[in-house]
């Protein structure tokens, strides 16, 4: 019987394994670490004593890949979520805090509502964003946007930095108008907030394991491959200093690994090669979690605030300039961020600061046309990973449609 080889077991490669085993396909799934999840898992924190995600990631209604995954994995009620689709803010320097809210329908009379809209703004202001639609790979998000005071400041600025985790000096306009238009353009029931109940692993790795373990998936943790063996235009064999794995004229692989491990086994393969940092502090306390269960803040260092279990997580994206600051400096200013915009302790509790070093690929007009198809030169390899043309930025959405699309490809040339 054939066999499909997904190597990788993060986001993109648990949707593509998932994808195939729910049709009834032979899955080998390799992973060089001991754990799934990638970017997106959760873990025990020996400092705070609990429980930590390595990153916060806020989903949409309208991200169907995400939500078809899943559903096919069991786990669309381990999200949580405002029943509105609301999302409030506090401005550190104003003091002032207000919440943006949108109507269900895709005809957006929420703009004519004041206390709907970001303050100082008028319906006018909002017809700017049609700008999107025409956005060229080569247009830059500040430059396309950055004229339009408020609503750019305490909305459209955020919303790109947190989405494309690039600053929007450099990055590319075209992606925001791709994540725009399948959930602002969409209306409020496309865009109502969800995220994990528990946590990532909880919701996005964990259950998915439990339905490849159920389907009869091979797993392969600890196994790091580190070569592919090519005779006539296909893979014919896995190597590496534990794996020695022949691929048989029948089977597939799907390659779904990080940009920089793909160019390592496919050296003749344009990849992105330029990143952007991500980091999370984890403080061992609580604030009022309000209607969301999160903030954005503008004005401070934080920009994120996510109310967990245990503690309160502080996302900052775009963060390259930051990744050498010092660790004890760093979270005093964002505590301060946090003491200033929910009236918390002067004294700064235990924390945990997670450094993602290459979270995602920084989404510049250069990086973007680095970005290859999941179609490669070898018949019987595909390629997944939020890095691939998918349209969407470096996204969990991107990430596992990127795997539904090569499990398709694989079905297709099968």
């Amino acid at each position: 019987m054939s066999r499909v080889h997904v190597i990788g077991a993060g986001m993109a490669g648990l949707s593509a394994a998932t994808s195939l085993a729910a049709r009834g396909v032979s899955v080998v799934l390799y992973e060089q670490a001991k754990f799934a999840g990638g970017r997106c898992r959760s873990y025990h924190d020996t400092t705070l004593g609990c429980r930590l995600d390595n990153g916060n990631h806020l989903l949409l209604s309208g991200n169907r890949a995400t939500i078809a995954y899943l559903d096919r994995i069991g786990a669309t009620d381990t999200l949580v979520g405002p029943d509105k689709p609301l999302f409030p803010f506090i401005d550190l320097v104003s003091g002032a805090a207000w919440t943006l809210r949108l109507n269900r329908g895709v005809t957006p009379w929420w703009v004519l509502r004041r206390d709907w809209r970001v303050p100082d703004t008028s319906p006018r202001d909002y017809w700017a964003l049609r700008r999107l639609q025409r956005a060229k790979p080569d247009d830059l998000v500040a430059d396309l946007l950055g004229d339009l005071g408020p609503l750019y400041d305490r909305l459209l600025e955020p919303l790109a930095i947190a989405a494309l985790n690039t600053k929007p000096e450099i990055a590319s306009a075209a992606p925001l108008a791709a994540v725009v238009a399948e959930s602002l353009a969409r209306g409020g029931a496309a865009s109502m907030p969800r995220y994990p109940a528990i946590g990532l692993s909880e919701t996005f790795v964990d259950p998915a394991l439990a339905f490849l373990r159920a389907h009869g998936t091979e797993f392969r943790f600890g196994a790091r491959i580190a070569g592919l063996t090519v005779s006539e235009n296909r893979v014919t064999g896995l190597v590496g200093p534990n794996v020695d794995e022949i691929i048989e004229p029948n089977d597939r692989v799907i390659l779904a690994t990080p940009p920089w491990v793909t160019a390592e086994l496919l050296p003749s393969l344009t990849v992105p090669d330029a990143f952007e940092a991500i980091l999370n502090l984890h403080f061992r306390a609580g604030i009022d979690p309000g209607k969301a269960g999160f903030y954005g803040l503008i004005g401070g260092v934080a920009e994120w605030v996510f109310e967990k279990t245990e503690v309160v997580s502080v996302t900052i994206s775009a963060a390259n300039d930051r990744l050498d600051s010092d660790p004890e400096t760093l979270a005093a200013e964002v505590w301060s961020d946090l003491r200033r915009g929910f009236g918390l302790p002067r004294t700064m509790p235990p924390y945990r600061i997670v450094r993602e070093r290459r979270a995602t690929f920084a989404a510049t007009p250069a990086q973007l046309a680095r970005r290859p198809g999941p179609i490669t030169r070898l018949s019987n390899l595909t390629l997944a990973g939020d890095y691939t043309a998918t349209g969407l930025p470096s996204t969990i959405e991107g990430a596992i449609r990127s795997g539904a699309t090569a499990a398709n490809a694989e079905r297709a040339s099968g």
